[in-house]
């Protein structure tokens, strides 16, 4: 696989990539969604893995699962997650804490905070490959539909100029009324 777009981008799953005619198309943004315990992470971690194996950078950016949880999976599997780089994101307590009194809500501060501090990061390692986990916890932050939905489409324009294959992990725990982002992650 080339940065440049040609050729498929494979997960490191034999049967998926028979399937998928080789692979996904590379510089896109994939929705990967599923209840909890479907397999989603292992999943997004083998396609990171495969993306290591190729010489690629690969990059796991994490609102939910901690880097332990990742490894202790990973482990479970007989892999090591050398290599993948990962990043997490905690979301601060002030969020959760509405007796500060400021100009702007704690989560829409909260919100600017986390997506500058994920661009840095992507901007910093140039990652052919990126998975995103979860977007319920982006959904949360964004608190609207609109404002979850404008950050979904600010998301892909980033990711696409800096021609990356990107997975996105939703868990179905949305809240009613939000909707994941069907209108931008595309096959």
């Amino acid at each position: 696989m080339t940065r440049d777009g040609d050729g498929s981008v494979g997960t490191g799953i034999g049967g998926l990539d028979f399937l998928l005619e080789g692979g996904l198309t590379p510089n896109r943004i994939y929705l990967v969604e599923g209840n909890p315990g479907a397999g989603k992470t292992t999943l997004a971690l083998q396609f990171l893995l495969e993306g290591v194996r190729c010489g690629e950078p690969a990059l796991y950016m994490t609102l939910s699962e901690s880097a332990v949880e990742l490894e202790a999976v990973a482990r479970s599997h007989g892999w090591s997650l050398e290599g993948v780089s990962i990043r997490e994101y905690v979301l601060n307590e002030a969020v959760f804490n509405h007796e500060q009194v400021t100009m702007f809500h704690p989560s829409e501060v909260e919100l600017g905070e986390t997506l500058q501090r994920m661009l840095n990061d992507v901007d910093e390692l140039k990652p052919g490959r990126v998975v995103l986990d979860a977007l319920s916890e982006l959904r949360l932050l964004a608190e609207t539909p609109i404002r979850y939905r404008r950050q979904l489409l600010a998301f892909k324009q980033f990711f696409l100029k800096r021609h990356c294959t990107v997975l996105l992990l939703d868990d179905r725990s949305g809240v009613p009324g939000i909707r994941t982002c069907r209108a931008c992650c595309t096959a």
